[in-house]
Parts: structure tokens; C-alpha cells; sequence
């Protein structure tokens, strides 16, 4: 009488999510370079051809990890809404709650950390950034220099994120989420206002 298998998990309908959960643990602490198809199967206790069989390659993997929140969309809406001088209050919030929330946050940390490394990951981010985070939100509120904008406040908020959650510098990284949002806050391009004081030039161009 032959006794049961044991070892690696069999393909079946939570298969696909393990691999996902353990990939998306291995891209964001080793980066796009530093994962292998094979590394990720032994993490999720599958044979290789598994990974192979539901992703097709380690590109197409990657991809699936780079998957935008389904309510992110709603939660741009909220940003544009409200007062305009509280705007770039919310902004910050709705980007550090992203990467507080933990799902969120070891996507997010695979995309920054292979961004520097390959080219799928820096489009995938400059996509995240610009098109799904910010894109609409500029669109919404029908602001001049729409892509300037854009560009400028994405650059503050991808740094605050390698400052807070990838590098890790003191006191940014033990900080209470609140804590950060005026600061970044106060050197943000301006979205409300008549173009005066110190982000009139932004404004006027």
C-alpha cells in the first residue's frame, strides 16, 4: 500500500493566489533581478512548472503583481473633492494608506524596488504614479499645466515612499502616517489658489 504524497502543493484553486502572495513577498524584498520563477515556487511549495503553467514567465508574473486597487479610482474622486486648500493633505494620505495597507504595500515595494533595475517595473511605476494616481486627479480638477503637475508632486510622493518604507531613515520611517502629511504637503505644487505667492509661477505658466 502506497502512502500519500507529500511535499509540494498540487495545482488547484488557491494555487494561484499562493503563488501570487509568495512573489510578491519574494520581488519586494529581492527585486525584479534578485527573484527567480524557480525561487518563488520553492516559497510557495509548487513544482516550477506550475508558475510556468499560470503565469508563463517571470515578466508576465510581475505583471500580475502591478495590479491597481480596485477603489483606487473612488479614493481619487474623494482626493478632488473638498476644499482646495486641503487637497494636497488628502493626496498624501490616500498615497501613504496605499502603502500601509499591507497587500498594498509589498506590491508597491516590488514595483520600487525593480524599478532601478528593469524596465517592465520603472514603466509599471511611472504608470502607477503618473496615469492611475495622478493622471486623474489633474484631469478631474481641469488644472493648467496638467503634465508639470503631475510630474512634480509624483516625484515628492515616490520619495517620500523610498525615504519611508525602502530606506527606512530616521524619524520618517517610525513616524506616524499623520505625521507626514504637511510636511510634504508644504512644498507640493499648489492646486488651489490664483496663482499668487510662492507656487505662482507654477500657476501662471
Amino acid at each position: 500500500m502506497s502512502s500519500p504524497r507529500r511535499g509540494r502543493r498540487p495545482g488547484g484553486a488557491d494555487t494561484r493566489q499562493a503563488i501570487l502572495s509568495h512573489a510578491r513577498t519574494a520581488f519586494a524584498e529581492r527585486g525584479y533581478d534578485g527573484t527567480s520563477l524557480r525561487e518563488v515556487a520553492r516559497l510557495a511549495g509548487v513544482d516550477p512548472a506550475l508558475v510556468t503553467h499560470y503565469f508563463g514567465s517571470k515578466d508576465r508574473l510581475f505583471a500580475a503583481l502591478m495590479r491597481i486597487p480596485d477603489n483606487l479610482s473612488a479614493q481619487i474622486a474623494a482626493v478632488a473633492a473638498g476644499p482646495d486648500a486641503e487637497r494636497g493633505d488628502r493626496l498624501v494620505r490616500l498615497f501613504l494608506g496605499l502603502w500601509e495597507h499591507e497587500a498594498t504595500r509589498k506590491s508597491l515595494m516590488a514595483v520600487f524596488r525593480s524599478a532601478v533595475s528593469h524596465p517592465r517595473a520603472a514603466e509599471g511605476l511611472r504608470g502607477f504614479v503618473s496615469d492611475a494616481l495622478l493622471g486623474p486627479l489633474v484631469a478631474r480638477l481641469s488644472l493648467p499645466n496638467p503634465r508639470l503637475r503631475a510630474a512634480l508632486a509624483g516625484s515628492q510622493l515616490v520619495g517620500l515612499a523610498i525615504v519611508r518604507y525602502i530606506v527606512r531613515l530616521e524619524a520618517v520611517a517610525s513616524a506616524d502616517p499623520e505625521e507626514l502629511v504637511p510636511d510634504p504637503r508644504s512644498s507640493f505644487p499648489s492646486w488651489d489658489g490664483d496663482g499668487t505667492g510662492e507656487q505662482g509661477r507654477l500657476r501662471r505658466r
